[in-house]
């Protein structure tokens, strides 16, 4: 089932808080071919947030920004979104948090007063594509 409409419903926002890994599909800023990656992300209840922990030289935070949309996989269920990459410093390093809820400590985060990690300088909120 195909998701796209104003807001993410309840069920994905639970699947993103339950689901350890997901999919991401984005198409290449080249090729114009779409590529699948199994990503990590996390929820505060109403955004999604995913992330690349080695920031923005990987292939797929790339392809995000250049083509401004993907598709999220939870579980069956398929949903468009649109990226906002974060880059306000506190908005990141609330997204971290919310990682490091979630995952522990395999996910770096910095303190207020030192730079932004690469994994949170490549983080981003999903936020509802067009159908």
């Amino acid at each position: 089932m195909l998701v796209g409409v104003e807001s993410f419903s309840a069920d994905l926002l639970e699947g993103a808080k339950r689901e350890r890994e997901v999919k991401l599909t984005t198409l290449g800023r080249k090729s114009g071919k779409p590529h699948q990656v199994t990503i990590w992300i996390t929820s505060d209840g109403k955004h999604l947030y995913v992330r690349s922990g080695q920031g923005l030289r990987r292939n797929w935070p790339q392809n995000l920004v250049a083509r401004g949309e993907g598709v999220l996989q939870i579980g069956r269920t398929e949903a468009k979104v649109k990226p906002r990459l974060l880059t306000d410093p506190v908005e990141a390093r609330m997204a971290s948090g919310l990682y490091q809820r979630k995952y522990g400590p395999f996910v770096k985060a910095s303190r207020p007063n030192q730079p932004l990690t690469p994994g949170e300088q490549a983080t981003f909120e999903l936020l509802p594509g067009s159908t």
